[in-house]
Formats: C-alpha cells, structure tokens, sequence
C-alpha cells in the first residue's frame, strides 16, 4: 500500500521528505491534492506523520520547512491541513507555522471505536505571482 502511495506521489509530481536517524525513518511529510478539480489546483493537502518513538523531538518541526518551501515552489496558494480535533500537538504545530483554523468538521471520521471531529487549518501563501484559469 505506501509503495501505491508513494509512487503516486512520484507521478503527480508531489515531493515526500523522510526524516530518518541510521536506518530508521523517524517521520515523514508530503503535499497532495486538495482537490480534483481545476479550479483548486493552487490549493494543496499536507500530512506530517512521526513515528511514535520520535515524536516530542522537533521532527514535524524539521518535516514541515520543505513542504512549505515545496508548496511555494510549486506556486501554490494555500496548504490546509485536515486533523483530527483533538490532536493538540499536531494543531500547535501547524499555528506555530501561520496556518490558521478554517473549518471544524464535526463527526466525519470513525477511528478507534469512536467518532472523531476534523479541522482543517490553513496556511495562505503569496503566491502564485500571477495566476492563470486554465
């Protein structure tokens, strides 16, 4: 299955950066495709995951500069982030980054035997210097 993921990936052109200490892979973070649909293809999704171990130690900190710098590049708009409502630690993470709560979905995930809330957050770039339509 992450072998699927990461080469789709790969053929949207999206990057995946890996933290890792020796051979072990600490985290990781990707931008994708908020939505399908012409008129959002300045708009990206990103997730940061960190390895249970690891978390507590400025890893999603460390995985978060490339995807926005990524997200710049690829002259996006806006990053959002969609998580879970009571993950405090990711949602502290991405403030500390400028993104800003935009939405708060109520009961849309069922994970671990209980419904669960989602945010998303976003964060607004200055680019693209010039849009296009098409």
């Amino acid at each position: 299955m992450r072998q699927a993921w990461f080469n789709t990936k790969k053929q949207e052109g999206f990057p995946v950066f890996v933290a890792e200490a020796g051979n072990t892979i600490l985290g990781l973070s990707t931008i994708g495709t908020f939505r399908a649909w012409q008129a959002y293809k300045y708009s990206v999704e990103n997730s940061i995951y960190v390895a249970a171990a690891a978390r507590g130690k400025g890893i999603g900190r460390l995985l978060m500069v490339p995807i926005i710098e990524a997200a710049r590049q690829m002259d996006m708009h806006t990053i959002i982030a969609g998580i879970d409502a009571t993950n405090e630690v990711s949602i502290r993470l991405h403030k500390s980054f400028g993104f800003e709560e935009a939405a708060h979905f109520k009961q849309v995930g069922y994970k671990f035997g209980r419904w669960l809330d989602l945010k998303f957050l976003q964060l607004i770039l200055n680019t693209p210097a010039k849009p296009s339509e098409q």
